[in-house]
């Protein structure tokens, strides 16, 4: 819930990238989980709607089963609106290359 945003929020591990903000912390229910946040900015509701689809099932499919028992909090950044399914997962892609918490 709003308190476990908070824990992440407050002493989380954190990498922005050009689409995607990504914060994380470990857990102790023993399986990821994620929180997705993406502010309206002026944008429609379809779009952001959208946009919170396309990045949970990318995130569903390809993050969650590597990773460790994490709290992972994903926020949309403005430019997100605008990129493509490609630059999305390239976001995606590149932290889990590069920081995120995978299993061995």
């Amino acid at each position: 819930g709003a308190e476990d945003f908070r824990r992440v929020s407050g002493r989380g591990a954190r990498q922005r990238l050009a689409l995607l903000d990504f914060q994380w912390l470990s857990n102790d229910v023993g399986h990821p989980r994620l929180g997705l946040v993406v502010p309206k900015f002026r944008s429609t509701v379809v779009a952001r709607n959208r946009l919170r689809r396309r990045v949970r099932e990318m995130v569903r499919r390809a993050v969650l089963p590597r990773l460790m028992p994490v709290d992972l909090v994903i926020r949309a950044r403005p430019e997100a609106y605008h990129g493509t399914v490609g630059q999305l997962a390239k976001d995606i892609d590149r932290w889990l290359e590069t920081r995120a918490p995978q299993r061995g």
